[in-house]
């Protein structure tokens, strides 16, 4: 064995990655953290102990999510100052990623408590490898709000990012959320994964409309999601000053909203940022308007 294999696990929080689905693709390292250490910081511990299980480990496990972050936490940064060495780790992938380690890692970083990453399994980057969309620079959205006006608010402000966006959805929504994105986004390509690594892995790939159409009929499939979307066309090119022009044509003649939709979907410019700039105008037309009454 390596040295780094057989040496003695140091006091601190190490941020471990686990599989995303088959327990084969963990690291070596990984399995020593998890041999070695003194506890075992789990999300869920029916999920952690399935794989500890496989892998033939036993420490004890240290619940920390959501629900009781406020009243766990601290013990856990008692024990980390006392010499404890913990594995934080999530229900699948990379720790930290839509997960609630965040605050965690960032009172031990404050406190001078050691934090070593463990790097490994990723359900973002398993998929933007197998999606055949650009992957020289990317995006990591997480999780886009339930309801549709929220999402699609959400949506306007990543449209003009020039980058490959990475998501998570439910499988309930994703029909839904497919159709935003047609509609907000545009004409791009997409895929849609679902259970990568594991025996029903499948990458369906194409326009967003179509794969929108697809999951509507197909009803939710079964499995974790995740989406990934092709970055802007980068032909599009947004002159401030021709969007400008236009807005001060159709804002006489309609609301904000729907002329700020029209002059998005001719332009290519993003909703929010054409709608932002049509209440400016809208505003100081109005302003305008008020000082030649009193005047």
């Amino acid at each position: 064995m390596t040295e780094a294999s057989t040496a003695t696990l140091a006091p601190g929080l190490y941020i471990t990655a686990t599989p995303i689905g088959n327990a084969s693709d963990i690291t070596l390292r990984a399995l020593h953290v998890l041999k070695s250490c003194d506890a075992i910081v789990v999300e869920d511990t029916r999920v952690t102990s399935r794989l500890l299980a496989i892998h033939g480990i036993s420490r004890p496990l240290l619940i920390y999510n959501d629900h009781n972050a406020p009243s766990v936490r601290p013990k856990l940064l008692q024990r980390l100052r006392e010499g404890a060495r913990l594995a934080l780790v999530s229900d699948a992938g990379t720790p930290l990623v839509s997960d609630p380690g965040h605050k965690l890692v960032t009172a031990a970083q404050g406190e001078g408590i050691a934090v070593h990453p463990v790097p490994g399994p990723s359900a973002a980057l398993a998929a933007l490898t197998v999606s055949g969309l650009p992957s020289e620079r990317f995006l990591f959205a997480g999780f886009l709000p339930a309801k549709s006006g929220e999402r699609r608010s959400a949506l306007e402000d990543l449209a003009a990012i020039p980058a490959t966006l990475i998501l998570f959805e439910s499988a309930q929504r994703l029909a839904e959320t497919l159709r935003d994105m047609a509609e907000v986004l545009g004409a791009r390509d997409a895929a849609v994964t679902r259970e990568l690594t594991k025996l029903h892995e499948e990458v369906r790939r194409g326009p967003l409309m179509e794969l929108a159409a697809f999951y509507a009929d197909a009803g939710p499939p079964r499995g974790e999601i995740t989406l990934v979307v092709g970055p802007p066309d980068e032909k599009i090119e947004v002159n401030p000053v021709r969007i400008d022009k236009l807005l001060a044509q159709v804002l006489p003649l309609m609301p904000v909203r729907h002329a700020a939709t029209l002059i998005a979907d001719l332009t290519g410019a993003s909703k929010r940022t054409v709608y932002n700039r049509a209440v400016a105008l809208k505003g100081a037309k109005d302003n305008d308007d008020a000082g030649g009454t009193d005047a």
